[in-house]
């Protein structure tokens, strides 16, 4: 028996991203479904203050529209010279949501007279699991490494290419996507996700 399982996202890459964590972990019996394969509800804005807040609201609006175990994430930058900012504004620092190039490039601007010393940054993610009528997980995953000045590398996406891992000479855009996967925030969030995914199936 096969249980469909909600990805709260219209985001390709994270959907296979965690068809390849489920893989590898050799969890079967859980087919990944986007919000483009159900029928359209209502999206709630993402107001909260925090990741976790903001997943755990798309996990429940999902799971309560569709009647569908539902898994969201929310994740961002963190970067120690801005305070912690842009955080969760990370999709829509520059003012509209979503614009990979002018993200960065306001953040490469903000970060201009920031010695190297000072760039360190995170990225983190927040992902929930919500059953209907049942149980709410939320884990967390943190990925440390620093800003670099120019955007190096084509894969990933958001702020990849001016993230350089902690120990790497390579930026997140650089890194193939099982490299990534290994030791992203969200790979980190989605295998301390498994257990509960797994007791799914």
């Amino acid at each position: 028996m096969t249980i469909r399982v909600l990805v709260a996202s219209r985001n390709a890459k994270k959907l296979i991203e965690l068809r390849r964590v489920l893989a590898e972990a050799g969890v079967a019996g859980i087919e990944i479904v986007g919000l483009d394969e159900v029928p359209p509800f209502p999206e709630a804005p993402e107001t909260g203050a925090t990741f976790a807040e903001n997943a755990s609201a798309k996990a429940r609006d999902g799971a309560a529209a569709t009647g569908l175990p539902c898994v969201a994430d929310d994740s961002g930058l963190e970067v120690d010279a801005l305070n912690g900012m842009p955080g969760v504004l990370s999709a829509r620092w520059s003012g509209g949501h979503g614009d990979d190039a002018a993200n960065t490039a306001l953040l490469l601007g903000q970060l201009r007279d920031v010695p190297d010393a000072r760039r360190g940054a995170r990225f983190v993610s927040a992902c929930a699991l919500v059953v209907p009528g049942g149980a709410e997980t939320v884990v967390h995953g943190e990925w440390p490494g620093t800003v670099i000045r120019e955007p190096s590398g084509s894969g990933g996406f958001g702020y990849d290419p001016v993230f350089r891992p902690a120990g790497s000479d390579r930026t997140a855009a650089e890194l193939t996507p099982a490299e990534k996967d290994a030791v992203s925030h969200r790979g980190r969030a989605l295998r301390l996700l498994l257990p509960a995914l797994t007791a799914l199936a």
